[in-house]
């Protein structure tokens, strides 16, 4: 194990950290010749099990399938007239055509742009003007503009009929270029909610590296099940792209597959790690039976905070442990917890080796133990090249040399990170600084609350209190539930206003709306 070490700034004992950083990215680069590049050691492996409902329904995907299916989807994307550096918007559904045209375009030096397939045509007409977008690569069962720009996804159809493919092009020429140069862009709601554009370098790929260890404990024998869509980021990093880089088997559940079903699939696929959203072990748990996993190494949470009780029950139902793993669209994930380096359930994690993170307030780092916001520094391989258009909107979220996360945390001395929410959800009670999430925390343990969400609710000019809002089977008892809190919070972190309902109000990814919780008091 590996201890991080203080630069600088010993003497001030302030909330720096910084291992030995990760070794530069190769130049020429190509971010999808570096993710297939264990295609021809592990050409006959199957590379992805798209899983059905019984085993005579899953669709198995080789090594040598998956890369001539790129290098055959680049070739066409050229031969429609797109060149390097041209942007393509993807409106593709939950399928393995997603990955394919992601990493074909990437393959030719063009820029994709990933986006689900369940935003409406008006939602993609507002993205499609952030962006100076050459084409549209749009499958029919996905909503899309009527816009000139779209290219049927079924004038690709040779990319992906894997019978008539012909094997990988060990000359294929990709387009090798400088790792800092584009590579692809996300979009990101950010702390307003107004989308913007995430620009990310051909690098970013070689960057994840640091979280093979850091997070995953990954390698080439190990099988990978994703529960997200494939055409949903945290899916194509965490789920694909990096265990193919490794030369490991990505599993993913076919469209439809209902939560309850993830159990059996993982032990049939025999699944070594599991990924998915902290809603999705959630569920899992909820019922507090045994989950037989006899080949699963441990599971991995990332997209929200990780409850602690949700972590604890996961441990208890199947007797591996869950890592979880904090990051960005701007900057993936670079604080996790894993099997090298596990922290107790108060805990976020650590830094992953090779970063340079820190808890800096108004004027730079402050010390450990105290609240700020987390912050990476602008050296990291991972972080974006900036927002798309957006000049003035990347500058504010640079203090120095620090890009700020907005969420706020603190730092131990041994590098150790708790999370305590996002700037704009904190609140303030009495002069005190209170997370939602402690008292989220808190109130779950409740008999009876299925799901709850606090905020601070204005109830007259300038008067703020802590409001709870849960959903729960049957209506709970209020006097009950001031009594627990009483028991459990400190004064000034107890909710003075309680309202169930019907359900929390949840983002596409299953991220719970406290904003949206507001206006429902």
């Amino acid at each position: 194990m590996q201890r991080l070490r203080l630069r600088g700034s010993d003497a001030a004992m302030v909330s720096v950290f910084r291992s030995e950083p990760l070794a530069p990215c190769p130049d020429p680069f190509n971010m999808a010749e570096y993710v297939l590049a264990q295609a021809g050691r592990f050409a006959s492996k199957v590379a992805l099990s798209v899983l059905g409902a019984s085993p005579y329904e899953d669709v198995h995907w080789r090594y040598d399938q998956i890369a001539a299916s790129v290098q055959v989807m680049a070739r066409l994307l050229t031969a429609r007239g797109l060149t390097a550096g041209d942007v393509v918007m993807m409106r593709i559904g939950n399928t393995v055509e997603f990955p394919i045209a992601y990493l074909g375009c990437i393959a030719a030096g063009i820029v994709p742009v990933p986006t689900s397939s369940q935003l409406t045509a008006v939602e993609v007409s507002k993205l499609l003007s952030l962006i100076d977008c050459a084409a549209i690569l749009h499958s029919a069962d996905v909503p899309c503009p009527d816009d000139a720009r779209r290219l049927d996804l079924a004038l690709f159809a040779d990319a992906f009929d894997r019978a008539g493919l012909p094997a990988p092009d060990p000359d294929f020429a990709y387009d090798r270029g400088d790792p800092n140069r584009l590579g692809y862009m996300v979009f990101t709601s950010g702390t307003s909610g107004q989308p913007r554009p995430v620009m990310h370098a051909h690098r970013a790929i070689w960057a994840r590296r640091m979280m093979h260890d850091g997070w995953y404990g990954l390698s080439a024998d190990d099988r990978m099940l994703h529960a997200g869509a494939f055409n949903w980021t945290y899916t194509l990093g965490t789920g694909l792209m990096d265990p193919w880089s490794v030369g490991a088997t990505a599993l993913i559940p076919v469209e439809g597959t209902d939560v309850d079903a993830l159990p059996v699939l993982l032990a049939r696929a025999e699944a070594t790690l599991f990924a998915a959203a902290p809603g999705i072990f959630r569920k899992l748990v909820e019922s507090g039976a045994p989950l037989e996993l006899p080949a699963l190494r441990h599971g991995l949470a990332a997209g929200e905070k990780l409850p602690a009780a949700v972590q604890i029950a996961w441990g208890d139902a199947t007797g591996v442990p869950l890592y979880e793993a904090y990051g960005q669209s701007e900057c993936s994930t670079f604080i996790s917890s894993s099997p090298a380096r596990p922290v107790s359930s108060e805990h976020l994690g650590y830094p992953q080796t090779g970063r340079h993170i820190a808890i800096v307030g108004p004027d730079g780092p402050v010390p450990f133990g105290e609240i700020g916001t987390i912050a990476v520094h602008c050296d990291d391989p991972g972080l974006m090249l900036g927002y798309a258009g957006a000049a003035e909107d990347t500058a504010k979220r640079y203090q120095g040399d620090w890009y700020l996360t907005g969420d706020q945390a603190s730092m131990a001395e041994d590098g150790a990170i708790t999370y305590l929410g996002r700037d704009d959800d904190m609140m303030n009670a009495g002069g005190f600084r209170v997370s939602p999430l402690e008292i989220e925390a808190a109130l779950a343990g409740f008999d009876g609350i299925t799901q709850v969400g606090v905020t601070d609710v204005e109830i007259k000019p300038g008067a703020f209190v802590i409001a709870a809002f849960y959903t729960s089977d049957v209506p709970l008892d209020e006097a009950a539930l001031r009594g627990y809190a009483e028991t459990n919070l400190a004064r000034y972190k107890q909710p003075r206003l309680f309202k169930r309902l019907d359900a929390l109000p949840l983002g596409g990814n299953g991220k719970l709306l406290r904003r949206a919780l507001k206006p429902l008091m």
